[in-house]
């Protein structure tokens, strides 16, 4: 299934309302969404049947579109409903959720206020975003050229699909030079984010992670600021700069699709995942497992 190409799978895609077979989920070329990057979209998983934090993705891709202007016709409520209806109509367990929501085909131009606000939800099978073995050794990370924008610049808060178009640029040469993926600076210069993941740093016992004033606030982020106060440890949100790496010995990364993964060197700079990155692991592993219904 690897590497069977996405628009030749199996199963169903829940598209405006209706269940369609999964090679007839199609858009016309001219779709605003594709031209000027009017879409938005969630990254979720599936845990023994059970998607995680269902309902904040939904919130959240809500609110994403109204950032780019534009309202989803659904309430959060028919999101929830239409994503656990895919991923039972798939008889899929574990499995990665991909609702996205973008402007059609009725106007080709930069105004498109008139444009149907169309809504798809897949579901697929998918293992770990990096090898499971590397996950707790640590992956490596280049540097990255581009920079996340000025949030003057950009809707910042959006998990909008045009704020995506540099992080591919940036993974793919980081690829190239036999990286995992890369670390990105904000336009200001302080260490950001991964291209799809939020970044930690452990130095004496205390967590360090950016603020996120100018990139997305991460679900998985959040839920592991939460996993980490529970142990008592002290969580910093704070600007980092990138002279300060060399004082952090442990280094991690979290989202939908890495999960909790460790780092072990980041350009120059190297890490050593510890306890801490492997209690958070541990934790979080735990914390997306359904949990057991009372008899």
């Amino acid at each position: 299934m690897a590497g069977e190409p996405f628009d030749k799978r199996p199963g169903k895609i829940w598209y405006d309302g209706n269940l369609v077979p999964w090679e007839s989920a199609n858009l016309h070329v001219l779709s605003h969404g594709l031209h000027y990057a009017s879409c938005v979209f969630e990254g979720e998983r599936a845990y023994g049947g059970e998607i995680f934090k269902c309902t904040e993705h939904s919130e959240r891709l809500k609110k994403s579109a109204e950032l780019l202007d534009f309202e989803i016709p659904y309430s959060v409520a028919q999101i929830d409903e239409a994503k656990k209806l895919v991923l039972k109509t798939n008889g899929q367990k574990d499995a990665y959720v991909r609702p996205v929501a973008w402007r059609g085909s009725e106007m080709m131009g930069v105004s498109a206020q008139n444009n149907k606000i169309h809504l798809a939800i897949a579901t697929w099978e998918w293992p770990s975003y990096f090898d499971p073995a590397q996950r707790l050794k640590g992956i490596r990370l280049d540097v990255a050229t581009y920079r996340r924008p000025d949030p003057a610049t950009i809707p910042c808060k959006a998990k909008a699909a045009g704020l995506y178009m540099i992080c591919t640029i940036s993974k793919h040469q980081a690829e190239r030079k036999g990286y995992a993926d890369a670390m990105m600076y904000d336009y200001r210069g302080f260490v950001a984010e991964c291209t799809g993941a939020n970044m930690f740093f452990v130095q004496d016992g205390k967590i360090h992670t950016p603020t996120p004033d100018c990139f997305l606030d991460g679900i998985t982020r959040r839920t592991v600021v939460e996993l980490a106060r529970r142990r008592g440890y002290e969580v910093i949100e704070r600007h980092i700069k990138p002279e300060e790496l060399s004082g952090f010995t442990e280094c991690f990364i979290t989202g939908t699709a890495a999960e909790v993964t460790a780092v072990s060197e980041i350009g120059d700079w190297k890490f050593t995942p510890s306890k801490i990155t492997q209690t958070l692991m541990d934790d979080y592993t735990t914390a997306v497992q359904p949990k057991q219904k009372a008899a």
